[in-house]
């Protein structure tokens, strides 16, 4: 039987770690090192991006920076991965001309996936290989691998998650859930799991990788011997490790600062409301990250999670996206009660649509701030009326729950009304829900072609279905807190009685003007 090397090089920095990376996979290349199985960890909790991401538009980095996270660049692609001092890392290297490498690349991370999720069953865990290159447990992410290639040798990696913080992943990594609740996050969480939470302990670094060797050497029929790096891979280890831990290579993908943007959209669906957060390449018009989130129910838990791995890093077109969410939904047949495929293709394309908005001044974080009713931002054109919430105005004002306004500039909806008559627009301050339906209805048949309106994100998440069921197009500004909805005052409001003072977002309501009146 064939034998190949077992290198464990134990707890490095994130610099030493990588430097190794391209000193193996170096030598490798010249057949200077037999086929090796390489095991690391770090002695420092870090950061990777991946070889073409931004630093600055992945990470974190003055909490990591606080928190004495260390931060690097892998060799290899894909996203940033958040490495514990736990965390075990494996990695093949392996000549490409080799019989048991499939020509195919997703036949590769097919048979390296399976490969380690066979030697964690070996734990007593139902650990398999997932498309595109996870491996999972339950329908939850226990290990993501990726490789690269340099003159006929490959470097296969994988990261397996042994006792992990996600707490600290979410806070370390720009993962787009700035707009998420708690209850949300909490479903990001579920998304992953751990050794630890699998077993209900935390297994011994020995018998994870002895369970991890097995695995390997069944699937490529072969034994491994343990040796130590030899002085050429530790001469070259001291030569390139200055390199691997200067700032010009871990900063160094700079100008495609502009480049990733996250966008969001709220949908809600007769079984719940459905959030889709997006990171996208806006040069590529790839999906380099996705979750969707919500309180709707689906069986199997895990379908959401599997319709995000085939999302992501799929083409952002409007029919590639619905290509791949019906296509799933025939397939995997999910049971999501109330809510259909329609409704993810919709929220999913919505989220996109908000890259309509960024060459015209709109930054990622604002376009977080606007909300469509009926049709994209980009056709909604020189709407007639401004729709104005009545808690904008000062609690003891005496036209708080009357129309009108002395536009004293005590509060923001003097300046908000001041602005529409500079477009030409009406200006109607809206008193309780059935206010804002008969005022939504009137200015249909006076024949008026759409709105601009402020509310806040839960009213609109709420009453979407109402704003469409009336029927006029139209844009949502949301407003600055606190709202109803965050004093859990939603009643009084509906019924025109909120006895709080919210605030528009007055430069953005301006923005979303020129931009409907350009």
């Amino acid at each position: 039987m064939e034998t190949w090397r077992l290198l464990d090089t134990g707890a490095r920095s994130a610099a030493e770690n990588m430097a190794l990376d391209e000193v193996l996979l170096e030598l490798k290349a010249g057949e200077r090192i037999p086929h090796t199985l390489r095991f690391l960890q770090f002695s420092k909790p870090a950061v990777l991006v991946g070889h073409h991401q931004s630093v600055e538009e992945e990470i974190r980095l003055d909490y990591c920076r606080n928190k004495g996270i260390e931060i690097n660049r892998r060799l290899t692609g894909g996203g940033a991965l958040y490495w514990g001092t736990m965390e075990l890392g494996w990695e093949i290297y392996i000549s490409k001309k080799d019989p048991r490498i499939p020509a195919r690349i997703e036949d590769l991370y097919h048979k390296m996936g399976e490969a380690s999720a066979n030697g964690l069953r070996r734990l007593g865990i139902r650990a398999h290989f997932r498309p595109r290159n996870d491996v999972e447990v339950g329908g939850r992410k226990i290990s993501g691998t990726g490789g690269t290639e340099l003159s006929g040798a490959i470097l296969f990696q994988g990261t397996l998650l042994v006792d992990f913080d996600v707490d600290e992943m979410l806070r370390a990594l720009r993962i787009p859930t700035e707009k998420l609740q708690d209850k949300e996050i909490q479903s990001v969480k579920e998304r992953v799991t751990c050794l630890k939470w699998e077993l209900g302990r935390t297994p011994s670094l020995s018998s994870i990788k002895n369970s991890l060797v097995k695995g390997f050497q069944e699937t490529f029929g072969v034994r491994f011997n343990p040796g130590p790096l030899t002085p050429k891979e530790e001469d070259l280890l001291k030569e390139k490790l200055p390199h691997f831990s200067s700032l010009e290579y871990i900063f160094k993908v700079r100008e495609s600062l502009s480049r990733r943007k996250t966008l969001t959209s709220i949908l809600k669906a007769p079984g719940g409301l459905i959030r889709a957060s997006i990171a996208i390449d806006t040069k590529t018009q790839v999906i380099n990250q996705i979750l969707i989130t919500g309180d709707f129910f689906a069986y199997p838990k895990r379908a959401i999670f599997d319709l995000e791995s085939l999302l992501k890093n799929s083409k952002a077109t409007p029919s590639n996206i619905e290509r791949i969410i019906r296509s799933f939904f025939s397939e995997e047949k999910p049971r999501i009660p109330g809510v259909k495929e329609d409704h993810f293709i919709q929220a999913v394309e919505e989220a996109l649509q908000k890259t309509d908005l960024l060459p015209f001044g709109f930054g990622e974080s604002e376009t977080r701030h606007l909300f469509p009713v009926l049709k994209p931002f980009k056709e909604v054109k020189k709407p007639e009326v401004l729709l104005l919430p009545y808690c904008a105005k000062e609690v003891d004002c005496s036209y708080r729950y009357q129309r009108g306004c002395q536009e004293c500039g005590r509060c923001s909806i003097g300046k908000a009304l001041e602005m529409a008559r500079s477009f030409g627009m009406d200006s109607i301050t809206i008193q309780n829900y059935e206010d804002l339906e008969a005022t939504l209805r009137r200015t249909k048949r006076s024949g008026a072609t759409s709105f601009i309106g402020s509310c806040c994100e839960p009213f609109y998440g709420k009453h979407r279905p109402d704003f469409e069921r009336i029927g006029l197009p139209g844009i949502l500004v949301d407003v600055e807190r606190s709202t109803c909805y965050d004093l859990n005052r939603e009643k009084e409001a509906h019924l025109g009685s909120f006895e709080n003072q919210t605030h528009l977002n007055l430069p953005l309501l301006e923005r979303v003007l020129k931009y409907v009146h350009g």
